[in-house]
């Protein structure tokens, strides 16, 4: 399929082939009829894009602070290219369209094939021939309602949540500081509710088509006529509210505000433009400022807008897909007209020439729609003992034969592509002698083809059952989602591939049983964790200087794993797990490998009011390992510390950028500190991969012992155990 696309380093745009989006449950997948190119929001993206770095360092200086956190927590080689990953990628354009219902997932029972919704999304609602859409980001259609006009919606539910922020009353007088697209809805929204209105703007076009549509006045900002409207209007005691729907870098809607709003009258801003409040003049008049965000209530929540979590509506009257109905509603029974807002209508293989046009000022248009070709609907329409399973490999004539021709390349699949994959994983395999990239698999389109093209894929595609049954393929990589982790790994591993699963293997008891069943039943025990500190050079080479223990171990280690920023798919607690579920596993295998041996009991406890963990693991031999997981501590702080004591000496690891090894014994101390700092903190990702990539060429033994991967993820997953039952953990052998 064809979706339109812009690399945000170089600022090309593009209508890219693309694999078609997988439909998942809880959502629908719509086959586009129109689409609506946000002549704000969309233009401001591209213009962006075609800036130079400066220039979108000083546009993004959020951006820029959360690269520079990354440099201190990751090392300047690390973040680099973190950050030229994502610029140089193609992103996607577009939220808000109208399209044909084409295949609906499980767990959807409101909609049917065939059936025409309307969709939002920055994500879901793009300018693409196909797109999966979560259940609370569509709605049907109202019958009779042409198509073209349903795909106002979005920026239709912008409007209305803004008015709602506003919360007119009948009779009241209101501005609208910026009469583009979203501006002019403002309008019609306040006149339906009873309200007059005085719009501003410097283009008279606008001003007219604003006076067509139901406001009372409308004028240039910069000229007397707004101000005498507003006067006339209000009897000189100004507006009730003001509408900030205007953007750019002036500060003047702000102060135009301030001038014509009446004494406590509320200003709310639903655009982007500059708020350098005049204290005075906002003092004087206390004003109450307020945001309007995005669609409404639900937006930025992962719980609502993917999994389909509704807020109970005696709570929460107007959701964002509430606002999204009720706006088609309005347009279906007359109440607003979006036709004389449509300036031009391109067909969608026009899109980069249509962009073009609209960023070089060639084509002037409050709303520009994408028509789709038509096409036919393809449907398819009390302290708990926790046992470690016993790791048993049933022989049979279905065990895959592992070893391969000495110079015979090995053909990988990557099912997932996201940050990690991308940053580093794929940096190490691309062009690595031996090693064929096939096939990468993503549930969203777009970050396949990107994968495809960055690292050389031969292959895209949203198929994961054709990569499984590919008998080319000889190892699959997932790197998915915490909570796929598991399911995914048998899978493959039943399809007889070698496996690379990045950490978690299991978020439950059962997920672990479930893969060590499928080892069992299949014969095929060939995989790995992606537990890589254990490959880190500079860990590997302290481990090495320590040497060999005659008594008991103490270790400590502690991370400083920080805050997530809200939204992160990490805090999905109920279907990813904890932070320590999904992490944790580093930190015990890499304390196990130094000690030599599994736990055999874990003791955790956790702060009130946060994240912070003190795990204590102990060992057959009497070594302990405490594991300090904070996420409280400064962010400056070193991520990774730790401390390995014994037999007079004493190892010390900081953040995989220095090591030191104290001894005593002759004459006295001795001292070694590794020779100078890396050029990175290499935490070990490449040796791993080479050694997987060995193990699966050679048929050798796997990186990591499948023991060893059971018994750290027994031990991960006694953590939250031990925290319910207040009490150490016993962790039992399996027989």
């Amino acid at each position: 399929m064809k979706q339109v696309v812009q690399n945000y380093k170089s600022g090309e745009l593009a209508v890219l082939d693309v694999p078609v989006p997988g439909c998942k449950p809880g959502g629908v997948l719509v086959r586009s009829a129109y689409s609506l190119i946000s002549t704000g929001t969309e233009l401001m993206k591209v213009s962006e894009a075609g800036m130079s770095m400066l220039g979108k360092a000083r546009s993004r200086p959020d951006q820029v602070a959360k690269v520079m956190q990354s440099v201190a927590t990751n090392g300047v080689p690390a973040t680099y290219r973190k950050v030229m990953g994502k610029l140089d990628s193609y992103t996607p354009l577009g939220y808000s369209l109208c399209g044909v219902v084409e295949q609906v997932g499980t767990g959807i029972d409101d909609v049917k094939v065939g059936d025409l919704v309307a969709c939002a999304g920055n994500e879901h609602a793009l300018h693409a021939e196909l797109n999966w859409v979560p259940k609370n980001l569509y709605v049907p259609v109202p019958h009779g309602l042409a198509p073209r006009h349903a795909a106002f919606g979005t920026v239709g539910s912008i409007a209305m949540q803004g008015v709602r922020q506003g919360e007119p009353q009948l009779g009241e007088v209101a501005l609208v500081v910026g009469l583009g697209l979203i501006g002019q809805l403002v309008v019609q929204l306040l006149t339906a509710s009873g309200v007059r209105v005085v719009g501003a703007d410097p283009d008279p076009v606008r001003c007219e088509l604003a006076e067509r549509l139901g406001a009372a006045a409308c004028g240039d900002p910069a000229s007397a006529a707004v101000e005498a409207a507003v006067t006339e209007l209000t009897g000189g005691h100004g507006v009730d509210q003001v509408y900030l729907a205007a953007g750019g870098g002036s500060n003047q809607p702000v102060e135009l505000a301030a001038r014509l709003c009446r004494d406590r009258g509320r200003v709310v801003d639903i655009g982007k433009c500059r708020l350098d409040l005049p204290w005075n003049a906002y003092y004087e008049k206390e004003l109450d400022v307020r945001f309007s965000r995005s669609y409404g209530p639900g937006r930025y929540d992962p719980e609502y807008e993917l999994e389909g979590r509704d807020y109970p509506i005696g709570y929460v009257r107007w959701t964002e897909r509430r606002n999204l109905a009720c706006f088609l509603d309005l347009v279906a029974r007359g109440r607003v007209d979006v036709e004389p807002l449509v300036s031009h209508i391109a067909d969608f293989d026009d899109a980069v020439e249509t962009y073009q046009r609209l960023k070089d000022g060639e084509l002037k248009a409050v709303a520009v729609l994408f028509r789709y070709p038509e096409q036919a609907v393809e449907g398819e329409a009390k302290a708990p003992a926790v046992a470690v399973p016993a790791v048993n490999v049933r022989s049979s004539g279905e065990v895959p034969a592992p070893a391969r021709l000495a110079n015979a390349s090995v053909r990988l699949a990557f099912v997932g592509a996201g940050n990690y994959a991308t940053s580093m994983l794929l940096p190490h395999l691309t062009g690595r002698d031996g090693v064929e990239l096939s096939t990468v698999v993503t549930t969203t389109a777009l970050s396949a083809a990107n994968a495809k093209r960055k690292f050389g894929f031969a292959e895209a595609t949203t198929d994961l059952d054709a990569v499984l049954g590919d008998k080319s393929i000889d190892a699959v990589f997932v790197v998915t989602r915490h909570s796929s982790h598991a399911e995914l790994t048998q899978r493959a591993l039943r399809a007889g591939k070698a496996v690379f699963v990045e950490k978690p293997l299991a978020l439950t008891e059962d997920d672990l049983a479930g893969v060590l069943a499928a080892v069992e039943e299949s014969g095929n025990d060939r995989l790995q964790v992606g537990f890589n500190r254990r490959f880190a050079p500079l860990l590997t080479e302290a481990k090495k200087r320590f040497g060999a223990r005659t008594g008991p171990a103490s270790l400590r280690y502690l991370v400083n794993a920080g805050r997530l920023q809200h939204g992160s798919w990490y805090l999905q607690q109920g279907t990813e797990g904890s932070r320590f579920a999904g992490e944790g596993g580093h930190f015990i295998d890499t304390a196990s490998w130094l000690l030599g041996a599994d736990p055999v009991s874990v003791y955790a406890v956790a702060a009130s009011g946060n994240d912070d963990l003190q795990v204590v693991l102990r060992y057959p031999d009497g070594s302990t390992a405490t594991i300090s997981y904070v996420t409280t501590g400064a962010a400056g702080f070193p991520k990774e510390t730790l401390d390995l004591v014994a037999d007079g000496k004493v190892l010390r690891l900081d953040d995989f950028v220095r090591a030191s090894l104290f001894v005593d014994g002759g004459v006295g101390p001795k001292k070694w500190v590794s020779s100078r700092l890396p050029k990175a903190r290499d935490k070990g990702q490449n040796a791993e991969l080479a050694a997987f990539i060995k193990a699966v060429r050679t048929g050798g033994p796997m990186p990591v012992p499948l023991e060893s991967l059971v018994a750290t993820t027994a031990a991960t997953l006694a953590v939250q155990a031990g925290l319910a039952g207040g009490a150490p953990v016993t962790l039992e052998r399996a027989r």
